[in-house]
């Protein structure tokens, strides 16, 4: 009986190995596009939020009035009166008048001109007639899939069939978050169990969809794991003590307010402590698991003390400038409030005990901690699994 791939020594010529490479590879493209195709069929369950007579189309914008809108500074208050030229669907063709309502707030107001296309929301009667129009925002799907699009022919182009694999890992990544996590998040199951299970699963897919069902994934998996794992007993300790009550994320008290006042912020703020990091994670433990089995592979009479060294020699390569990413990624998103704080002159005490900020801290350091321990867990189970001696 022939043992499974990834159970096979390193060293082994074997000519079968890359046809059985091919053949699982294939295999898990098939599975994982099946369960892609799968997911985007499934209903998340609150589709019928929606009122049932609302039609989402797009519209150009032919005329506009701007006469009641009044400018307060750099904010504008009152509303504006737009036409708009049905472009899609039943009603194609037809124009009809919208107001365009502004709050005085920059974050949330858009001004359209002439020649703008938007998104438009029609309420229907029984009869299918429209009784009520909603130019809702700029319309950016269009611009989107251009994006993903460029994306996805980019990341073939450079990387062929282990691009395409990525391609795949990264559309089953966001489907299975949007159909599976959030939806499951929102019915009330606990935030963190049900996270780590996610993480498992799209570790489990993003690394033998690259990587193939090798013991270089099955090392790289569970050094990613046992690093994510880290992060979540960290972030799940240190929220508590931190007194960080999870409200501190976008639109929380909104989602209290609109009928789900049942959810646990704090636990739903420590699942996406380690959520975060978990992209980091996978690709430091791909990195130190493919060097130590290309490391055994040109070596193999190497002892498992010398290739733990050797993968605990790249992990302290590649932790440094991975840390520094989480630092910039997360600063990034509130650059605006560090420049705030320092406009006001605001000092550093006040800045740093300040929640949100806190919060942002809290997520940096935790999500460091579980790079900076991926590389050894990586390199001791690539140790025995790469090594036989």
């Amino acid at each position: 009986m022939s043992r499974p791939l990834f159970l096979q020594p390193s060293h082994e010529p074997c000519e079968n190995t890359t046809v059985r490479h091919t053949r699982y590879d294939t295999i898990l493209v098939i599975v994982f596009t099946i369960l892609s195709a799968i997911l985007y069929c499934i209903p998340t369950g609150f589709e019928g939020a929606q009122p049932t007579n609302a039609v989402r189309v797009r519209g150009k914008i032919v005329q506009v009035n701007n006469d009641d809108v009044q400018q307060l500074g750099m904010l504008k208050k009152g509303h504006q009166e737009v036409v708009v030229q049905i472009l899609e669907g039943q009603h194609k063709g037809e124009t009809h008048s919208s107001t365009n309502q502004l709050l005085g707030r920059l974050d949330l107001d858009k001004i359209y001109t002439v020649g703008d296309t938007a998104l438009v929301v029609l309420t229907e009667d029984q009869n299918g007639a429209i009784i009520f129009v909603n130019a809702q925002d700029h319309y950016r799907l269009g611009l989107e899939l251009l994006l993903l699009g460029l994306f996805a022919v980019l990341l073939i182009a450079f990387a062929g069939w282990t691009g395409l694999k990525a391609l795949l890992s990264f559309v089953f990544a966001a489907l299975l978050l949007w159909k599976g996590l959030v939806p499951c998040m929102l019915n009330g199951y606990d935030p963190i169990w049900l996270s780590l299970g996610v993480i498992a699963l799209l570790t489990a897919v993003v690394i033998f969809l690259v990587a193939g069902v090798t013991r270089k994934g099955v090392a790289a998996f569970a050094g990613a794991f046992l690093g994510v794992l880290t992060s979540c007993l960290m972030a799940w300790y240190f929220t508590y003590k931190f007194h960080v009550h999870g409200a501190v994320m976008p639109f929380a008290e909104t989602l209290l307010y609109s009928g789900f006042g049942h959810l646990d912020l704090a636990k739903i703020y420590i699942a996406a402590v380690f959520i975060a990091a978990s992209g980091a994670v996978m690709d430091l433990a791909m990195d130190v698991a493919a060097s130590m089995h290309e490391v055994v592979e040109k070596k193999p009479d190497i002892s498992r003390y010398e290739a733990l060294k050797s993968g605990i020699r790249v992990g302290r390569a590649v932790v440094g400038t991975m840390t520094t990413t989480l630092l910039l990624a997360y600063s990034g998103g509130f650059i605006t409030l560090l420049m705030a704080f320092m406009a006001q002159g605001i000092p550093l005490a006040n800045m740093f005990n300040l929640i949100y900020v806190a919060a942002e801290v809290l997520k940096t350091i935790v999500g460091s901690f579980g790079l900076v321990t991926v590389a050894p867990f990586t390199a001791v189970v690539g140790a025995f699994l790469f090594v036989r001696k």
